[in-house]
């Protein structure tokens, strides 16, 4: 009985550091991530702290919008709406991440509206999204 309860105490850290070393090894992000040829389903983050406009601001239409992406090595599949109206965006990359730009929409005058970010892959279901608020004045 005494040797019971340091043996599952064993086995439940090897275990523990079992899976612990296999998540770290699948969340590397970033540009050239995934040495699987890209087949791994990659989570696209927005930088919360850096987005023009800023979450919630009063912006006129046709204003400009930039925000640092990271999470993924193929900027031709992100893919940026405003109200289900695709933005044509541009990308560069900045070592670990893309910062993107594009404009909205200028048919969108006095609305709330979601920039709507999504990171699609190759792989079937496999789509990640973040986005925004912003209020588009008249």
């Amino acid at each position: 009985m005494k040797l019971i309860k340091p043996l599952i105490a064993c086995c439940l850290l090897l275990q523990f550091s079992s899976v612990h070393a296999q998540g770290n090894s699948s969340m590397h992000d970033g540009h050239g991530a995934g040495g699987g040829g890209g087949s791994a389903c990659q989570k696209l983050r927005i930088n919360k702290n850096k987005l023009v406009p800023a979450h919630l601001a009063e912006v006129a239409p046709e204003s400009d919008i930039t925000f640092n992406a990271f999470g993924f090595d193929k900027p031709e599949n992100l893919e940026v709406t405003v109200k289900k109206i695709p933005i044509a965006i541009t990308t560069e990359f900045k070592d670990p991440f893309y910062v993107v730009r594009g404009k909205l929409p200028p048919e969108l005058k006095g609305t709330h509206a979601r920039i709507n970010v999504k990171l699609r892959s190759p792989i079937i279901k496999c789509i990640s999204e973040d986005g925004w608020l912003v209020k588009i004045s008249e």
